[in-house]
């Protein structure tokens, strides 16, 4: 994934960077709804953050927070709000909230920050490429 906001510039202008993403899989996935794709928890390193979603105002938004990846998948349940599940159709993938059905990671151009909409393939991009080394 692209896109992701890094320092601002001087002059308060975000700067973007590619970043790596790292992907583990959840768990427990029969503790989650069945038939909606593989759980997953998306994590950055340096510094250690994981993407999650929260509700602020009345919309889910996509947020990252100081999370070890590993700390989450070592957790006893499943933690909802850090987990996506990931829908391969081809070279792509979807990425929908597990916390907020229907709401999907998504980003509205090439080098973008990512965000959650629920118009899944509408307005904005979401079908991303994952390469993921299993």
């Amino acid at each position: 994934m692209r896109g992701t906001p890094g320092d601002a510039d001087g002059g308060g202008r975000a700067i973007y960077q590619s970043i790596t993403v790292a992907v583990i899989t959840c768990k427990y996935p029969e503790a989650l709804e069945q038939g909606r794709g593989d759980p997953i928890y998306l994590g950055i390193q340096n510094p250690e953050m994981c993407l999650y979603c929260e509700k602020v105002g009345e919309q889910p938004t996509l947020q990252l927070k100081e999370q070890k990846i590993m700390d989450l998948y070592g957790q006893p349940e499943p933690v909802k709000p850090f987990l996506f599940y990931r829908v391969k159709t081809g070279r792509t993938s979807t990425l929908e909230s597990v916390a907020f059905p229907d709401w999907f990671i998504a980003s509205s151009k090439r080098d973008q920050p990512i965000i959650l909409t629920s118009e899944l393939g509408k307005s904005y991009n979401t079908a991303f490429e994952l390469n993921i080394n299993d």
